[in-house]
């Protein structure tokens, strides 16, 4: 199933338990020794400088893919980076909380809350705007670290709604990126 497909309650619920699990977690050498045998030097630079809740949440996504027995590298690099780009305006607790809120009861105006730029005085708008865009920041900077051009399109499109039945090899990699991203 898209994740984009799921009702909006289903992804609020989602949330909430995603809040509950992040308080009682911390990281392990071995999540850190995982990441770091995956990435190249400078792409874990970038994931170093993710914050924590981001590092769980793509430690996670990769575990995720491991257990079904992914092992196609670009998958698991852009799983490990596909939020990278929220460290150029990262996101307190309550603009997160309003985020997923405001998706699930205030859908038509978000849209237009996406659009507009992060810089905005408004920080509640901002939120939605910096949460829109920071799939292809994330690829700039992705790409800067070396990525391939396939990793880099699915960090890009991580948030992309894609045909039922993907057709090219990028378009079901990034049905399974999103898969493993869905739940969270």
């Amino acid at each position: 199933m898209n994740p984009t497909r799921f009702s909006p309650w289903h992804r609020l619920l989602c949330r909430i338990r995603q809040f509950w699990h992040y308080l009682g977690w911390a990281f392990t050498p071995p999540d850190l020794e995982k990441a770091g045998s995956i990435l190249n030097p400078k792409q874990m630079a970038l994931f170093n400088q993710m914050q924590t809740t981001e590092k769980h949440h793509c430690l996670n996504v990769l575990s995720k893919l491991l257990r079904a027995g992914e092992t196609q590298s670009d998958l698991l690099v852009a799983a490990l980076l596909h939020d990278v780009g929220k460290v150029k305006f990262p996101l307190r607790l309550w603009e997160r909380v309003w985020v997923v809120l405001g998706k699930t009861f205030l859908p038509y105006q978000v849209k237009t809350w996406e659009a507009g730029p992060p810089t905005r005085k408004s920080r509640l708008k901002k939120s939605f705007a910096i949460t829109a865009q920071h799939p292809m920041w994330g690829a700039e900077m992705a790409a800067e670290a070396g990525n391939s051009s396939l990793a880099t399109a699915l960090i890009r499109r991580h948030q992309e709604p894609i045909p039922e039945q993907p057709k090219t090899t990028e378009d079901q990699l990034l049905r399974k990126l999103q898969q493993a991203d869905g739940g969270e």
